[in-house]
This record gives C-alpha cells, structure tokens and sequence, in this order.
C-alpha cells in the first residue's frame, strides 16, 4: 500500500513539474486551483472506499462461507451502483461545479482560466475514479493489496507518459495534464474489473439482487457513509480554505504553496499505507473478534508509522530544495518555496496519529467519532488558529495547518481511549451487510 499510495503522490510532483516548467506562474496556480476542485469533490468520494474497506473487511474476517463470500460480492455491487449514481450528476452539473468552486477560490484572472480548463477536461474521469475508489476498497477489504499496487502502477505509468506526450510533444499545456488523466484512469478500471473477477473465482459465491437491494443494509450502509462524508469534507474543506487564502497573496504564493502540498500529498499517501493496512487488518480482527490481532495490528502499525514519518521528515530537511528545483525553474517561486519549507519538514511528526487512528476507525467502522475529531478539528481549531495567526501571512496560515493535524491527531486519541474503556473496538456491536455482529 505504501508503494502504491506513493505512485500516486508521485504522479502528482510529475503533473507539477511538467507544469512548472512552463515558464508562467499562473500555469500551476491553475493546476493548483483544479486540483483542489477535484480534491472536493473526489476525496469527498473518499466514503466509498473507506467504507466499502471496513465493511468487506469485517465479512472477510468471518468464518469463510458462501454466505460471506455472498456479502463481500452485495457490498461491492451496492458501492458501485452508488459510485456510477454520483459520477452522473458530476457530468450533469459539472459547469454549475465549475462555477461555485471559482468563486469560492480566488485567484487570478489567468490562475483561473487555466484551472477551468482543467477541470472541463479532467471532469469526464469521474466515473473511472469512483469506481477505482470503490474496487480498492474492496479489494483491501479482501486482504488483496497487490492488486491496488498492479492498478495504481499502471494508471500512473501510462499518466507520466502520457504527460509528456500531451504537453510537450503536442503543446497542449494544462489540457494535455488532464487528458493523460482521463486516459489513464479509464486504462486503470478496466485493468480493476479485470482483477476483481479474477478475486472472485478464488471466493465462489452468488450476485443476489435481493440482498443487493435490501432496503435495510442499503440504510446502514448510507449512515456510515454520511458520517465519513462529512469527515472528509471537512478535511477538503482545510485544504480549500489553505489554497484560498494563498491565493489571495498572489500567484507566486499559490504555486509555491501548490507545490509543498504535493511534498504534504507525498507524505500523506505514504504514511496513508500503513492507515490502509490497519484498516484492512483491524476489520479483520472485528469481524473474527481478534483481540490479539487487533492489538497486534495496531502496535505494528504505530511503530512503522513513526519510522517512515521520522524518514520523510529528513528527506525533506535534506533534499527538499532539490526537489523544489525539479518541480519548477522559476526563481521567483523557487525563493518562495524555500522560506515555508520548515512547515513540510515537521509535518510528518505531527500527522503520522492522525493518518494511523483513521486506519484503526475505519476497520472498526467507527465513523461517528471520526466525524467528530474532524469537526471539531476544522470548526473549533483550525479556523480559529488562523483568524489568531492571519497576521503573520503565509507562515500563520502554515502554522494553522500544522495545529489543525495536531488537533485530529488528539481528538481520535482522546475517542480511541474512551472506546477502550468501555467496550473495546474489538468486542463492540460491529456493522454487517443487513445485521450486526454480536
């Protein structure tokens, strides 16, 4: 998983530093507004994995029968269906999406230009991404995390090629970004359906259209994901908030912004394959009721975890005005990028518990909390912390980022605490397709 998260944060520093060496700030600023438009809107997707994850997980984690073999089949179907129903209004209302995310985020005339570009191009993926989200959850679920690995890859690959062919060999700037994308993912979720069957041969079971559309597990399974929704729309909404008020100091600024959150994206995916895992492996202890496993799961977990946060922490103490270099030739944004470097190398310290207890919450499927931790992390904490810091520019937006990590990192802590007092993760009442575990 870590591989695999880390081919997509890759990726994202290629997209930026074809960009960037176009030789105009407002190129990336428009990467960087588009980017955040699709983060909204496919990070606030980002239910449809987590949730399918822990639900499948837990099933998995049972006595292996046709009839689980049957649930893990319904939860995917039902979380595909929900994927295709969401990507169609994407498409729909994708000008009206276009529109409000433009206002909402200033920047300049030409940032904008180019960002709405972007999106109109990058928009006809929709239905690859969601689907993609829904089958890597499923298959984490189901404890298969090289085929996430296979398909990442690959879309990420043929993305980088792509990139260069479209920009450089056909001059089609920011379009050619987006259309390697498209390309890209459509590649990828063939490649993923093809996978999936290729899962299910090994765990014979039925597509039962009633158990598909039982009224009841469908309900369930739209309050967890409404919890998890509103989780991560808050986090989206951080960051839209961060790229706003950076965009406002000007186009220098939102790129040199623009690119330490692909060092934040990097650290954020890599560290996320550990989250990936434990949710996988906590699902799994719940389901079979392990508390061994699950204790097990999370001490691991939490000792890698540090290590590799330590790791990218010196990484970018080291090299991290080399790779600001390789991301763009332009003075002027590399001069900018050098001053809020400090901010990148702490966060992976201050992160890592905040990335590691979403994993143990979402095997769990303890959304409630993590709904929670989140609003009171955006609401309580971080606005706050930056109307008290706004004063000091780009480093007091910085600054409240950073304390807003530290803020989810206490509140899940502070919830993980009180759940094991009581009841445990583990020996809890724990969703099923259409029932509950006992």
């Amino acid at each position: 998983m870590i591989v695999s998260n880390i081919s997509i944060a890759v990726l994202g520093l290629v997209d930026t530093a074809v960009v960037g060496h176009l030789g105009e700030a407002y190129y990336l600023g428009g990467i960087a507004i588009g980017a955040v438009i699709f983060d909204f809107i496919y990070w606030g997707m980002g239910f449809l994995r987590m949730s399918t994850t822990g639900l499948t997980a837990q099933i998995h984690g049972q006595a292996n029968n046709q009839d689980d073999n049957n649930a893990c089949r319904t939860i995917l179907a039902q979380s595909l269906i929900t994927a295709f129903l969401i990507a169609m209004i994407l498409l729909i209302f994708q000008k009206q999406i276009a529109d409000l995310a433009l206002w909402i985020i200033e920047g300049s005339a030409e940032a904008a230009f180019y960002a709405r570009t972007y999106f109109e191009w990058s928009i006809w993926g929709a239905p690859a991404v969601l689907s993609l989200l829904v089958m890597t959850g499923w298959f984490l679920g189901m404890q298969n995390a090289k085929a996430t690995l296979i398909v990442a890859v690959t879309v990420n690959i043929i993305n980088v090629i792509l990139d260069f062919v479209f920009v450089f060999g056909f001059d089609m700037d920011v379009r050619g970004v987006a259309l390697a994308s498209v390309i890209a993912l459509y590649i990828g979720m063939l490649l993923a359906v093809f996978l999936v069957f290729r899962e299910l041969r090994t765990n014979q079971g039925e597509w039962r259209i009633s158990d598909i559309l039982h009224i009841q597990g469908l309900k369930e399974i739209l309050a967890l994901n409404q919890d998890i929704f509103i989780r991560t729309i808050c986090l989206i909404f951080v960051f839209a908030f961060f790229i706003r008020q950076g965009a406002k100091q000007g186009d220098v600024i939102l790129a040199a912004n623009a690119i330490l959150l692909n060092f934040q994206a990097l650290m954020a995916l890599g560290l996320d394959g550990f989250a990936n895992a434990t949710e996988a492996l906590v699902g799994k202890a719940v389901g079979s009721k392990n508390k061994k496993a699950f204790v097990d799961s999370v001490k691991t977990a939490t000792f890698w975890s540090f290590i590799v946060a330590i790791s990218f922490a010196l990484i970018y103490a080291v090299a991290g005005k080399s790779m600001i270099n390789l991301l763009t030739d332009i003075l002027s944004i590399r001069t900018e990028a050098y001053q809020y470097l400090p901010w990148m190398i702490l966060s992976p310290i201050v992160a890592v518990w905040c990335f590691l207890l979403d994993g143990i919450f979402i095997g769990a499927t303890r959304a409630k909390e993590m709904r929670n931790s989140m609003l009171i992390s955006t609401l309580l904490v971080f606005l706050p912390a930056w109307y008290l810091l706004q004063g000091y520019g780009n480093h007091g937006l910085w600054l409240a980022f950073i304390v807003f990590f530290v803020a989810r990192g206490l509140t899940l802590a502070y919830a993980s605490f009180q759940i094991e007092r009581e009841d445990g993760f583990v020996l809890i009442k724990s969703f099923s397709q259409g029932k509950s575990f006992n």
